[in-house]
Parts: structure tokens; C-alpha cells; sequence
């Protein structure tokens, strides 16, 4: 989180600011201008608390009120939208006895900052959301920590229904990280080898984690499909190659080895003496980062399709495959495609 605010309109909930600040010198304190004693760590306002709080709410990825529950919610009420953009809400009593995650719980980010606080505070932590009172998996935030992004979130809240209601729920993963839940299974989960064992089931609901498309559609109607950053684009172009051209190349890739983009982490290429803009607004279209090698150290991976006319202009026998492989640490899923006259593109995949 960014920009965490606190608000505070008693005297004690002023001091309880202050403390919560020691966690992170970048947290904000605003208290009402009538109890200001010039201390620079608070900023002093004079308008209408009720105004005040609209304002942080609008602004803020995580608004701490220290002040009455009853009160945060009449006042924030008629701005809240949806978890996916309301920022994490928090109120603390004036005896910092509980700290309450109010809204935005998973998402948003409010349970976990509920638990550092209270820690702090030495407090209480109320959470009330089914998969953290259950302690079980909580489907809108698997992954998260590993940059996993759900592919279609329409079925989360049924999907997150069943695994409350210890509903069966399979499992399929074959690309990013095994170590998303770090103790033993819930009773109701089960993981299987393949996506023809999670159709034959008997599970409810599915949890499926891959980079590839998937062509049974039937089953995406009950599954949460998560998309782990494994994949990472070997890019071989001029310098009038334009984004247009990559982008195309790319997609026709995609849809030829049935990989999906939301899995994309990153583009990279060769480095010359100026960065090819196209490949730098891609990048920046997509919200990937793009990463450079020199023709030495391209030079040094082995490849299965290198080109003397490439070793001719570039100095190193392959630009996309080396550059994917070089970057993933892992093996191609697609091996160097061309797209004359200037354009290359092969994909790598990161291991698990």
C-alpha cells in the first residue's frame, strides 16, 4: 500500500496515531486543528471531520479511523463501489482494545493490516471474512503474493461459497509456484494431475493455475483460473519495427501455442545504442517490464535456431530465444518465429 491514512479526532485517538506511525514513517496522521499543539507529524485540519474522511477515502489505498464503527459507517457509506477499487478500512477504539477490518478485506489488503496493527497496539484483531474465521483458502487472494492475477474474477464469489461451505474443490497447477498454501490442505480440497482428472471429478468448484488457454469452457463456468507471470517474450526487431507489428506477432504466438498474455512477465531483447521506442511503449501498454542483454551474454546461450545473418548484424547468433531463455532461466514453449522483415519473437518459461 502507498498511502495509508489515519484519522484521528480525539486526543487519545491522536496519541494512538503517533504509535501506529512508528510502523512506517510514510502513514499519515490527520486530527481536527482544535487539538493541534504544532507537532509536524499531524496534519491539522479545520474543515468538517465529515468532509475530511470523503477525502482520504477517495485518496488513500488504506483509511484508519480511530473513532466509532457506527460512525466510519454512516460516513463512508454512500462512496463505497466495489472491493476491486475501495480502499482497506480500519477502525480502532479510543482504548486501542480492537482493531476491525472493515471493508476491502483481501483485496484490499484491510485483514492483513488489521493483524499488523493490533500486533502493534497489542490489541484485538476482528476479522470477519468466511475463509480467515475458517481458516481456509481464501480464493480472491491466492497467489497474490507471487503476482498470480485472476483471469476472470465473475465466479470468485461462488467458487469462495463452496470452499466455505467445505463444498469439494479440485485443483489443477502446471506453471508458477507450488508453495501458495504453506500448511495442510483443507478437507474439501483436492489436487489433481490433469485437467481431464479435475473434468471427472467429483469437485464442486476448481481452482486451475496455467499459463495456457483453456479449451474446455464448460468447466471455466465453475473454476477460478489464476495466471502465474511465468512467461517471458524474446523480442528480435529493427528499429522501425512498430508497436503495431510486435503486438500482432505477439498475439499470433499466443493464440498459436494457446498461451495466455495475462501470464506474460516480461519482454526483452538485445541491447543497441538506443532503445527501440515501440518495444519501450508495448511494455508500458501492457504494464510489463522490458529487460535488455548485451550481445555477449546472448551470445553464450544455446539455442535451436541460430542465424548467421543475425550473428552478421546483431554479433550474437540469436536475439528472441536466447534473450527468452537467458531471462526466464527456463526452457522455450515456443521456439523463435519469424515475422518478416523485422520481427522475431519466441517465448521461454520461467520454472517453477
Amino acid at each position: 500500500m502507498e498511502k495509508i491514512s489515519i484519522l484521528a479526532i480525539t486526543k487519545n485517538g491522536i496519541k494512538i496515531g503517533l504509535e501506529l506511525k512508528k510502523l512506517s514513517s510514510s502513514w499519515k496522521i490527520y486530527a481536527p486543528s482544535k487539538f493541534s499543539d504544532n507537532d509536524s507529524q499531524i496534519e491539522w485540519y479545520s474543515e468538517p471531520t465529515s468532509n475530511k474522511i470523503v477525502e482520504l477515502f477517495k485518496t488513500s489505498d488504506a483509511l484508519v479511523c480511530i473513532f466509532s464503527l457506527g460512525a466510519v459507517i454512516r460516513l463512508v457509506s454512500p462512496y463505497i463501489k466495489d472491493k476491486k477499487t475501495d480502499p482497506a478500512v480500519l477502525v480502532i477504539d479510543d482504548q486501542a482494545k480492537f482493531v476491525i477490518s472493515v471493508l476491502s478485506g483481501h483485496i484490499g489488503g484491510a485483514n492483513q493490516l488489521t493483524g499488523n496493527i493490533a500486533e502493534k497496539l497489542g490489541g484485538t484483531a476482528v476479522i470477519t471474512t468466511a475463509a480467515d474465521v475458517n481458516k481456509t483458502i481464501a480464493v480472491d487472494l491466492l497467489g497474490k503474493e507471487f503476482g498470480w492475477e485472476i483471469d476472470d474474477d465473475s465466479t470468485v464469489t461462488e467458487i469462495s461459497a463452496f470452499m466455505v461451505n467445505e463444498e469439494e474443490i479440485g485443483v489443477f497447477q502446471d506453471a508458477g509456484n507450488k508453495n501458495w498454501w504453506n500448511k495442510k490442505l483443507p478437507i474439501n480440497v483436492i489436487i489433481y494431475s490433469s485437467i481431464e482428472e479435475l473434468v471427472n471429478s467429483q469437485a464442486k468448484g476448481f481452482l486451475i493455475m496455467t499459463d495456457k488457454e483453456i479449451g474446455n469452457h464448460e468447466i471455466l463456468k465453475n473454476s477460478v483460473v489464476y495466471r502465474p507471470p511465468t512467461l517471458v517474450v524474446g523480442v528480435g526487431l529493427h528499429g522501425d519495427t512498430t508497436k503495431e507489428t510486435i503486438k500482432e506477432g505477439l498475439n499470433n504466438c499466443l493464440e498459436k501455442y494457446k498461451l495466455s498474455a495475462k501470464s506474460i512477465a516480461k519482454l526483452v531483447s538485445i541491447k543497441k545504442q538506443e532503445d527501440v521506442q515501440s518495444l519501450i511503449d508495448l511494455g508500458n501498454e501492457m504494464n510489463v517490464p522490458v529487460e535488455y542483454f548485451e550481445k555477449e551474454e546472448l551470445a553464450q546461450i544455446e539455442i535451436p535456431n541460430p542465424s548467421e545473418m543475425v550473428q552478421a548484424f546483431e554479433g550474437t547468433p540469436s536475439v528472441s530465444e536466447a534473450a527468452a531463455v537467458k531471462s526466464s532461466g527456463g526452457q522455450l514453449v515456443v521456439e523463435k518465429q519469424k515475422f518478416p522483415p523485422n520481427l522475431t519473437i519466441a517465448i521461454a518459461r520461467i520454472p517453477n
